[in-house]
Formats: structure tokens, sequence, C-alpha cells
């Protein structure tokens, strides 16, 4: 792939450069020491992929991609050194286009690369899944509705069951999703996102400010039985059990994502005793397609993303073709449709 770097701090251009050229696959496009030199590079030559620094002088590395993906709109990974103290910056530049973070590769005193595998690995599935992405304004509406959400069967608790799943683009439906289901204060939520670990803590906090029900990390023991917002962490990935409480999933380690969402539904549809509402948003890849399809042959009423309002149509695309989802629905009208349905009598 052709490669851009956007950074403003020479030594990092320079890491950044050494592992992208490790590869043959791959060849530097061009450099940009600040946003409004990217913007005005992209217009003139539109890279494969865009390696984007967040703290520069100017325009940040959110904005820059915000006015990129409105005007030359192409995949951009977001590299920074400082995730904790930038982590809004990193979930705003995720929720203008980009398709994933990661931190930025280092030079070591002794001219080794550290980080230097993550980078290129996330590099290879971005060029594997540049199909799927999908590079437009989102068309998303609340006319689609479902009118069977208030006829689904189901089992009525005092606890409703949420379960959440989305990689690539999650981050912001995810938020958006939280926005219109904050009403259910019944509601037990539960979140499994693709994100890298040094994104979790930040993605925690990043969500709560955008969510009106408290949102906090999930741990082992956990029980699934009491209300508020849970996100599966990446280590250890979690499952449910027999005793209805999280614990890590041992199998976990030969999944090419944490959190699995596959294993994450698939626990919740044999061990959760009763039924919920199953949701799969934008991603790249397969993972939470079978769980989805797990979930509605044990009684969830399930909903996957439409094409028009996914970042990536991948994962949402898969459960579709399974027919794992009751509705396949825009990201807007999924929130409404989940309340519907749990408003709904049901036997």
């Amino acid at each position: 792939m052709r490669v851009a770097i956007v950074n403003d701090l020479r030594i990092a251009v320079e890491a950044l450069r050494r592992v992208v050229t490790s590869d043959p696959r791959h060849e530097i496009a061009w450099i940009a020491l600040d946003g409004n030199e990217a913007i005005k590079l992209c217009s003139k030559d539109r890279p494969d992929v865009i390696l984007m620094d967040l703290i520069m002088p100017g325009l940040d590395g959110a904005q820059t991609t915000k006015q990129i993906m409105s005007s030359t709109p192409c995949p951009i990974l977001v590299v920074t050194a400082t995730v904790s103290g930038n982590y809004s910056l990193v979930y705003d530049a995720l929720g203008f286009g980009a398709v994933d973070a990661i931190n930025t590769p280092s030079l070591t005193p002794d001219g080794k690369l550290r980080g230097a595998t993550e980078l290129l690995d996330k590099l290879d599935r971005i060029s594997k899944a540049r199909d799927q992405l999908k590079f437009r304004a989102p068309q998303a509406t609340v006319a689609g509705i479902a009118k069977d959400a208030s006829t689904g069967s189901g089992l009525r608790n005092s606890v409703d069951l949420i379960a959440i799943g989305a990689s690539t683009g999650g981050p912001q439906a995810i938020a958006t999703l939280l926005q219109q289901i904050s009403t259910i204060s019944s509601a037990s939520i539960l979140i499994a996102q693709h994100i890298g670990a040094d994104f979790v803590d930040g993605l925690v906090s990043w969500l709560g400010n955008r969510s009106k029900i408290p949102v906090r990390l999930a741990k082992i023991g956990d029980s699934i039985d009491q209300p508020g917002i849970l996100l599966m962490p990446c280590q250890p990935s979690l499952i449910l059990t027999q005793n209805r409480t999280l614990q890590a999933d041992i199998s976990a380690s030969r999944s090419l994502h944490t959190p699995c969402i596959d294993h994450f539904f698939s626990s919740l549809a044999t061990h959760s005793g009763r039924h919920g509402v199953g949701v799969l948003l934008t991603g790249m890849g397969s993972d939470g397609a079978k769980g989805l399809l797990d979930l509605r042959s044990a009684g969830w009423y399930t909903l996957a993303q439409d094409e028009a309002t996914s970042v990536v149509y991948g994962m949402p695309q898969v459960a579709k073709q399974l027919g794992a989802a009751h509705q396949v629905l825009p990201l807007d009208a999924i929130g409404p449709t989940i309340s519907v349905y749990l408003k709904s009598p049901r036997s």
C-alpha cells in the first residue's frame, strides 16, 4: 500500500517510515508535518492509508481527520504516543471516520524499533478490508423501526439484557446507541468492542461522558443481573459462565480479536438464562456474526447495523448472510427499535 505519514516530530516520522518500508508491500506516498499540509497533499495525491498523529501545531489530528474524510476520504489510522492523555481526541478521530488507533512505534537508544509488529498487523488488516470500507455520509433514519419489534418472544425480567458487539467505527456508533437507549434505566448493557488494551480505560471515560448511564470496565466475577453499562476488557477477554458471572475466556488466546464477540455472545446464549437483545454494529471481518446467530437461536431479539451507516460493513454483513439478525437497520433506528421491543408484552 501507499502510506502517508502526518506527524510533526521528525523522530516519530523516521520510526514510522522505517516500519512501513520494512515490508516490501508498502511504500511512503508523502509526509506532512501538520494537519493543513496533510489536507493539501491528500487533495492532490490520495494514499491508500494515512498514519495520523493527534497532537500537532495548528490543526490537531482529529480535526484533520474530519476534514480529509469530508473532502478526499481514505483509510486513516491514528497513531499517538500519549493514549491516556489524549483519549478524547482518539475517539473524536474515530468518530470522524478513522478506522483504528495504535501507539506510535518508537526508536530505542540502540536503534531498534518498538511497536513495529503491531503497526504492520494493523496495516495488513486495513489492506485486506479496504473493499469493505465505506466512505460516505451516514444515511441513518428512524423510519426503519420494525413493526415486528413488538411481537418478538422473550421473558420479561426486572433487568433487561442488551448485548452490543462492534469493531472498526464502533466507538461512535456505540455512543450514538447509548444516547438512544439512555432512558432504559432497568437494562444491563454489555459491550464488546475490539480495541487495543491501552485504549480501554479511555473508551470507558469517553463513553461515560456521552451516556446518562454510568459506564464501567467489567471485571472477573461481575454479575449481569445489575442495571448499568459494562465494557468488556481486552485482557482478559470475558465470557458468561454457569453461575451467571463473568469469567476469563480461556480459549480467547486463539482468537484474532479481543474481546472475542463470538465467544461472548455465545456464552450469553448458553448461560444467561433468559432472553435479551443482541446488536452487532460496524466492523471489519466476521467476529460476532456466529455469536449473534447463537443468540437468535436461543430466543434473543437480534439486530445488525446496515451498510449505509456502517464505517465498515463486514461483521454485520456476515450476520445478515447467516440469517443471524431479525432485522438489519440504520444506526439511528436501532435504539428506538430496542425500546419498542423491551416495552412490548412478551410471553
